[in-house]
């Protein structure tokens, strides 16, 4: 796995269309919430691309596959905090929905990529 680039991943790919939609939709959260919540989904979905990278990059497998789980963690953290959101109703559910199906899918290449790195 260490010769391609975490840019060719779809894992990361798709995580990197995961942060656009939190950045997009947390725009309308409350002025209240910018060191709040806005920061806390933002933070989250930036380290699921970013922990895929630095763990395709750090060349070992074993290496790899503990960075893939931390951006995992960071994946269940984000969707966490869009149902929350939902809750405080600063997004709708269709807003939301779209963004778990997204995570969901992420979450699965994920689960691949990690489950190519032990086998």
């Amino acid at each position: 796995m260490s010769g391609k680039n975490y840019r060719d991943l779809l894992a990361w790919k798709r995580s990197m269309d995961l942060v656009e939609g939190v950045y997009r939709v947390t725009r309308s959260f409350p002025k209240e919430e910018l060191y709040a919540l806005t920061n806390q989904i933002g933070r989250a979905a930036v380290s699921i691309p970013s922990n895929i990278a630095e763990g395709q990059g750090r060349g070992g497998n074993k290496e790899f596959h503990q960075f893939l789980r931390v951006s995992y963690g960071s994946l269940r953290e984000v969707e966490t905090q869009l149902l929350i959101a939902e809750r405080m109703q600063y997004l709708n559910a269709e807003q939301v929905n779209s963004l778990l199906d997204l995570a969901g899918e992420v979450g699965r290449l994920m689960q691949g990529l990690m489950k190519s790195l032990v086998a």
